[in-house]
């Protein structure tokens, strides 16, 4: 077996059904799950349709490029979206899912050949693939906190410079999971500047991109472009499954640097991470489509407007930049056992922040914190906010 296998954690919603499985919550409530990012709006019926519609696809075995009309697609989109130019045939790679991508791209990227183990840096908390991407490619994660007194951003200045002289490849997430900041130009110039100097990749988590409140976030190619830069060592990938509500299909892009995206393409000509041709069919729907994206953002923000305020007058919490959770500071401090009373009392599952993290530089930046996901029906997460409220401010007065 590879030895780096024993190096990976569980994953936070296991290590959450262990938390929760020897409490009972209350019978007369009905349950609220709040802790797991999926949504849970319809998926639209042109993505549906187009699927469904192109099932003769599944007689042939798809090109792990993917169709010209994908690629275009996704070309288009992107220009619309980020008022960027990309070349369809180089600087476009259809895959299934940014998360399957993630994890893929790093086994692509990372050189262990060099004698000194290769670094991965890492946000804090984090999407855990980041850290099991770098683990499984024989690299060294390195967290970079992520804390209020920054805006949620990395604190570039907290990594040495000897990790800096290992670091091959940095993960962003913006917006990001689970705080929902969004980087700024100088945000992006700052790290543009660390990845000249010392030569490592960027890799741009944006799935959560289009789930903003009138603001569409800033995106690693479009800021590169607004800088001036080319996309040398830099490379964006996106998703449906939050865009269009289609988690289940499986299906995103990866876009940016020419040369990293053919040496991608080899290794998943290997990996066999073709997407079939009815995913296909209906991909090209997604993004040629912004009306059901504009009604999906509506149905978040009708969320956050609803829920935010109650939960703000007992919880240290605020709308994010963008996504769709709330990152909320809990009473005392003590996220886990939070975590476990509320569903307790109130029947309701949200996420613990230290699941999320990891203790470093002596302190996980998780800890304190939920992550609430207002993926529910919005009478749902109504409900929810009632629930909370009323629980928290007992739980308030018990512990102070």
């Amino acid at each position: 077996m590879n030895p780096n296998l024993a190096l990976l954690q569980p994953y936070p919603f296991q290590r959450l059904r262990a938390l929760l499985a020897d409490v009972q919550p209350p019978p007369d409530k009905s349950a609220i799950n709040l802790s797991i990012g999926e949504p849970k709006h319809p998926t639209p019926a042109l993505l549906t349709n187009a699927l469904t519609g192109n099932l003769e696809g599944l007689a042939g075995y798809p090109a792990t490029l993917g169709t010209d009309a994908l690629r275009q697609a996704c070309r288009d989109w992107a220009q619309r979206r980020y008022d960027i130019k990309l070349d369809a045939a180089r600087e476009i790679l259809p895959v299934n899912g940014s998360r399957e991508a993630l994890f893929s791209f790093v086994q692509s990227v990372i050189d262990s050949s060099e004698g000194k183990k290769p670094v991965v840096i890492s946000p804090n908390p984090f999407y855990q693939i980041y850290e099991g991407a770098a683990l499984l490619a024989g690299a060294q994660p390195f967290y970079v906190n992520c804390t209020a007194g920054c805006a949620f951003q990395p604190d570039w200045s907290a990594v040495p410079e000897a990790i800096w002289q290992r670091t091959q490849l940095v993960f962003v997430c913006s917006p990001g999971n689970p705080t929902g900041a969004v980087m700024n130009l100088a945000d992006w110039q700052a790290l543009f500047e660390l990845s000249d100097r010392y030569g490592f990749v960027i890799a741009s988590d944006e799935c959560y991109s289009e789930i903003h409140f009138g603001t569409p976030p800033l995106g690693g190619l479009e800021a590169a472009r607004k800088l001036g830069r080319d996309y040398r060592r830099l490379v964006m990938f996106t998703s449906l499954s939050k865009r269009s509500n289609a988690p289940g299909l499986r299906s995103g892009f990866v876009a940016g640097d020419a040369s990293l995206l053919a040496d991608f393409l080899l290794y998943r000509t290997y990996h066999g991470s073709a997407m079939s041709l009815p995913t296909q069919a209906a991909s090209i729907a997604a993004w040629n489509d912004e009306t059901h994206v504009v009604a999906n953002r509506a149905a978040y923000i009708a969320k956050f407007e609803a829920v935010t305020a109650p939960l703000a007058q007992v919880l240290d919490v605020k709308r994010p930049d963008a996504s769709f959770y709330l990152w909320a500071r809990v009473p005392g401090g003590d996220d886990v056992r939070f975590t476990r009373e509320l569903f307790a009392h109130a029947h309701i599952t949200v996420l613990p922040g230290s699941l999320l993290a990891r203790e470093a530089h002596g302190h996980n930046p998780g800890q304190g914190y939920i992550r609430i996901a207002l993926v529910a029906p919005l009478a749902e997460c109504v409900e929810a906010a009632q629930r909370m409220a009323q629980f928290t401010t007992a739980y308030r007065t018990a512990n102070t």
